[in-house]
């Protein structure tokens, strides 16, 4: 796992994340005016959306069908890492920051360009935003011994285009929180 941090401060994240979480929770309201079991949006199907948001209010549908789909995809990458398939969980990473760039919103050039470029490479299983967005790091999923012939010319390239350094944080996976 590799962390690609554009080096772009989050300035506009609070506000834009306001005004997101503001209209999944009027989403949820409106599904929960028919549907009373309804507590929040974990508990609306793509189907309710459908039914009751997507007439009132084209953006306020688009961000929480994101994130009903989002939890959908969640649920799957749990599942393709049960079985041990990576090449899905890629699959699905990709498709979360295809969805968190051009529905949710809340990517930014920089991100999506670290994104796209890596996916040139089939080393590159899955990568995405991470964080609240509108800058901060990518997340990538590389295939062991790959990284150091994928990032010279990345970060390179990332200079020239942005005028920024990339700075790269290679992660190592441990076992989390455990009583020592």
């Amino acid at each position: 796992m590799v962390l690609l941090n554009t080096n772009v401060k989050h300035s506009l994240a609070s506000t834009a994340y306001n005004t997101r979480r503001e209209q999944c929770e009027q989403a949820s309201s409106w599904v929960r005016a028919q549907y009373p079991q309804v507590k929040n949006l974990r508990d609306v199907t793509v189907d309710m959306l459908d039914e009751l948001v997507k007439d009132k209010d084209a953006d306020i549908y688009a961000k929480a069908s994101f994130v009903v789909r989002e939890n959908e995809r969640v649920e799957k990458s749990c599942e393709a890492l049960r079985s041990g398939d990576i090449e899905q969980l890629g699959q699905y990473i990709f498709q979360s920051h295809e969805g968190l760039s051009k529905v949710y919103e809340v990517s930014c050039p920089e991100l999506d360009y670290l994104v796209d470029y890596v996916k040139q490479f089939p080393e590159v299983i899955g990568a995405r935003m991470m964080g609240g967005g509108f800058g901060g790091c990518t997340i990538n999923i590389v295939k062991e011994g790959a990284v150091a012939s994928i990032l010279p010319t990345l970060e390179k390239e990332y200079q020239q285009k942005f005028d920024k350094e990339l700075s790269v944080i290679q992660v190592e996976i441990a076992n989390g929180t455990r009583i020592l």
